[in-house]
């Protein structure tokens, strides 16, 4: 590129990549800026994104931008010599042109525009504009996805726990392939594991979506089998509201994704799980036995699934759960050989379960399809033991209110958790006299000590309580205010024969 009254150029050298390329929006905003036109301009790309590409190259003859941006609407292309403002002050020659382009993200559709340094490319336009394009969306969709989910998994008193993600050879970025942890009450998690037909920035918009709706149910402690029900009225809705105004355009493909979503309880060592067309976790027990649950599998969400069946199994404690999507399937062909290739990954590794997952990726990375990706999570379950969990049964005597405290108290003692005194009994004479003036029998408090102090009143009715604020007159109302006001979590959970309110401490007080 030569140079215009003096003033100094880039070389030609920085520009083997292709030309200087920036996106306009239909308001005239910039809204993409390549590294080439970082380095034609001066400018870095948070200092141009948003603004009007009228103010930062006056020097543009605005007809001939308009007439480009006229052209490639007609789907033709053509050239125009324009001079352009460098950062500092200097005018730099180009020749530009323009084309449309739409993006996977609504209402991000622009123009391209290149700006050449000679008086023609050497490099095609549409070979730079796609290379530039699907680098710049396979950036977005990776930094979303890493946003998404942390880069391991959470640690968590239930299970010790290790994931992995592999993507595609074929088209490196994101896939649909995704599995979450989710913690829950009384020191309960719940694992998910899915598979969305779709890639790119879409996959990680649908992967998004599904997961911020996955985690709002899991907030409600619901049965695995009434999260996948619900799921899958939310797919069908998405769907059906496609084309709504301002909808995102592809969500329909959450329509047919698979879903597993399992529940483990480390003090029952019990694990409830359903499948909404997802293959069920391979299971190995502390002995070396590998089995894959018979789970009834029901069509994949979207597809107007009335009933989710769940299975419900004890495990042992140091069991290992193999969660996988099923792209891992598809390498082997059946149920057996995933166990096979589970069986080979725990006879290569040590105890550890990363190592048990690093071997498991690198075995299968060979078998995969070059357009399947795969995501791993591993689990090894944990139980708590019987000396951090007291229970009580609770008569139906509003008497009893004063000995439960006494009983609450001398716990706390024993586990040295005595400054927590004031606010557990608090805690505890609310709940326990909301259960006695009105639930059902059978009633029971329990205590948990965990990573925080658990206090949990179970009863034999369903009725939802509420927490409001009492006005100065009323001689009730303000039990749950109490609670709130003492915990650092609370809420309810229901089961088959009742509700539990639990109220969560820090240790610290």
């Amino acid at each position: 590129m030569g140079t215009l009254d003096g003033a100094s150029s880039a070389h030609l050298s920085d520009f083997r990549g292709g030309p200087a390329a920036f996106v306009v929006d239909a308001r005239g905003l910039v809204s993409a800026w390549s590294s080439a036109a970082e380095r034609l301009l001066g400018y870095e790309m948070a200092e141009v994104v948003g603004r009007p590409v009228a103010e930062l190259w006056l020097v543009i003859p605005w007809d001939s931008l308009q007439q480009l941006l006229s052209a490639a609407e007609a789907g033709s292309t053509s050239w125009s010599p324009a001079v352009l403002m460098h950062r500092q002050g200097h005018p730099v020659p180009v020749t530009l042109t323009a084309c449309a382009v739409a993006s996977v993200v609504p209402g991000s559709e622009g123009t391209v525009i290149l700006a050449s340094a000679g008086s023609l490319p050497e490099i095609r336009e549409d070979k730079a504009v796609q290379s530039w394009l699907e680098r710049g969306e396979r950036m977005a969709a990776v930094g979303l996805r890493s946003r998404l989910e942390s880069a391991d998994a959470p640690d968590h008193s239930a299970a010790e726990i290790t994931r992995s993600y592999l993507p595609a050879r074929s088209s490196p970025g994101v896939h649909g392939g995704w599995v979450d942890v989710l913690p829950l009450s009384g020191t309960r998690v719940a694992f998910a594991a899915s598979d969305i037909p779709v890639s790119g920035t879409q996959a990680t918009v649908c992967i998004g979506l599904i997961g911020a709706a996955v985690r709002a149910l899991a907030e409600l402690d619901l049965g695995p089998e009434e999260v996948l029900a619900r799921l899958d009225d939310i797919v069908a809705r998405y769907a059906a509201g496609e084309r709504n105004k301002g909808s995102v355009w592809f969500v329909d493909r959450l329509v047919g994704a698979t879903f597993l979503y399992v529940v483990y309880d480390p003090i029952a060592r019990r694990c409830v799980m359903a499948s909404a067309g997802h293959p069920p976790p391979a299971v190995v027990d502390p002995d070396g036995g590998i089995q894959v649950p018979e789970l009834p599998s029901s069509r994949p969400l979207g597809r107007g699934e009335p009933v989710f069946e769940p299975l419900a199994f004890e495990l042992a404690e140091g069991s290992t759960l193999f969660f996988y999507t099923g792209s891992l399937v598809r390498a082997y062909g059946t149920s057996h050989g995933v166990s096979g290739l589970l069986r080979t990954a725990m006879g290569r590794s040590g105890p550890s379960i990363r190592d048990v997952c690093r071997v498991a990726v690198d075995t299968v990375r060979p078998l995969l399809a070059a357009e399947d990706d795969l995501a791993l999570l591993v689990v090894r379950t944990r139980a708590l033991s019987g000396d951090r969990v007291a229970t009580w049964e609770l008569p139906g005597d509003p008497a009893a209110v004063a000995g439960m405290r006494s009983l609450v108290l001398q716990q706390l003692d024993q586990w040295d958790l005595g400054h927590l005194d004031f606010t557990t009994e608090l805690i505890t004479s609310e709940l326990v006299t909301n259960a006695l003036c009105y639930g059902r029998e059978p009633m029971r408090l329990r205590l948990i000590r965990d990573r925080t102090l658990i206090c949990e009143v179970s009863d034999g009715s369903s009725i939802s309580p509420h927490i409001r604020r009492a006005s100065a007159t009323d001689e009730g109302g303000r039990g749950l205010f109490l609670v709130a006001e003492c915990a650092q979590r609370w809420g309810v959970r229901y089961t088959g024969q009742g509700k539990t309110i639990w109220a969560e401490q820090a240790l610290g007080g």
